[in-house]
């Protein structure tokens, strides 16, 4: 099975099992990808979670139902997965801006979310510049946050984190300890399986460091891997998130490479990262 056709393999399964109480383990297991995989590319292809997607989904679906039958309205709220009707009209009203009665009355449009299918770009009209190389295990030191990347909270607070270190001037001090070979700082993204259940990440923000550090830093060994690194040009956050999408919806699938699934980096080389010059890299371990 191609890379592609797995994910749209998952998309199909979720489809099939919307009124289910699935999970991302099971979604994962599907197309035999791990959870940390499935969900990053999930995200980085259609810009939301998987939590997102199938709640959507399933509100699109319920507000079809009440428009073309007359089932109660409490009856459908236990069918799409909500405890109370309470819930069910919060939910619906956030997404379709009006409650599920005035739905059923026809006052206002609804907002439809289609079934997902998934097309990958093969034109390779903007050229990407990259390079494979080898690189022994390294240190990185920094701090890091764990996030549930099943509601999408990774996508959601890992933003505020950067803003947080970038008003304190922690990532300049972050520049001062780098003497490694990797230059500047970095966002690392690991997949997290300490808390007793997968779709957990850690996200550091750390340089390449050699060495002891104060007590106030934690060190992480990052294992001997091949990576493809990719040149990312222009300011941020435009440009790292563009081209996260275009190494995923056209030379991934285009290349015989897979993600290895272990530590993924963001290089950051210098501090003023939001020039319309800026250069950075995006490192991802390969197999």
């Amino acid at each position: 099975m191609s890379w592609i056709e797995s994910i749209q393999k998952a998309i199909n399964f979720m489809e099939d099992h919307l009124l289910e109480n699935i999970t991302i383990e099971q979604i994962a297991q599907e197309v035999n990808s791990s959870v940390f995989h499935f969900q990053r590319t999930f995200a980085i292809l259609t810009d939301m979670s998987i939590a997102d997607y199938l709640r959507r989904r399933r509100l699109t679906l319920a507000a079809q139902e009440l428009m073309d039958t007359d089932q109660k309205i409490i009856d459908l709220a236990y069918k799409y997965g909500y405890e109370t009707p309470e819930a069910f009209t919060k939910a619906f009203r956030k997404q379709h801006y009006v409650t599920p009665s005035e739905a059923r009355k026809k006052q206002g449009p609804l907002q439809s979310y289609n079934r997902l299918v998934i097309q990958v770009s093969l034109k390779g009209a903007e050229p990407m510049k990259y390079k494979i190389v080898e690189k022994d295990k390294f240190q990185v030191v920094g701090v890091k946050r764990t996030y549930n990347c099943q509601d999408g909270e990774n996508t959601r607070e890992i933003p505020l984190f950067w803003q947080e270190i970038n008003e304190s001037a922690f990532d300049h001090h972050l520049y001062q300890l780098n003497n490694g070979n990797i230059n500047g700082v970095l966002g690392v993204c690991v997949p997290n399986t300490s808390q007793g259940q997968q779709g957990f990440i850690d996200y550091w923000i750390a340089t390449n460091h050699e060495g002891d550090v104060g007590e106030d830093l934690l060190t992480m060994e990052v294992p001997a891997s091949k990576w493809v690194v990719f040149e990312v040009h222009g300011p941020m956050p435009d440009a790292m998130q563009n081209t996260w999408k275009q190494i995923y919806s056209e030379w991934f699938p285009s290349n015989p490479y897979e993600p290895a699934g272990t530590a993924e980096l963001e290089v950051y080389p210098e501090e003023d990262a939001y020039s319309p010059d800026s250069y950075s890299e995006i490192w991802i371990p390969i197999k």
